[in-house]
């Protein structure tokens, strides 16, 4: 019985491992980053040129920061993805939408945006 036990709670492991890993997608990570950026000056879809400068982006918005040095801004890239998800739990006032709560991107379409602007 208690080899039983060790082998169920070996497979309990493994299996949450694998619900914790990141989505894996059958583009490079060089496509999410073009899909990313995509998302992101779609003005129906993410539009944050909307409300952020962004490098290559026309007639960008002020209301957000500039998109710049993402990776010493966020070295934790889980914790930008949270902000892209639900902008209000980091900051209750916060103007931006919470684009995976309210449902506004899919959640491969964050994986993306959190790709490219993770890059910048």
């Amino acid at each position: 019985m208690k080899i039983r036990l060790i082998s169920t709670a070996a497979s309990v492991a493994a299996l949450l491992g694998v619900l914790a890993s990141p989505v894996v997608y059958s583009a490079s990570h060089g496509g999410m980053v073009a899909e990313g950026k995509k998302i992101a000056f779609d003005r129906k879809l993410g539009n944050c040129i909307a409300c952020h400068q962004i490098a290559g982006g026309t007639a960008p918005g002020n209301i957000g920061p500039p998109l710049v040095a993402m990776k010493a801004r966020f070295p934790d890239k889980a914790k930008l993805r949270a902000q892209v998800w639900n902008s209000n739990a980091a900051n209750p006032n916060s103007i931006m939408p919470p684009f995976g709560r309210h449902s506004i991107l899919t959640e491969k379409q964050i994986d993306a945006v959190v790709e490219f602007v993770y890059s910048l």
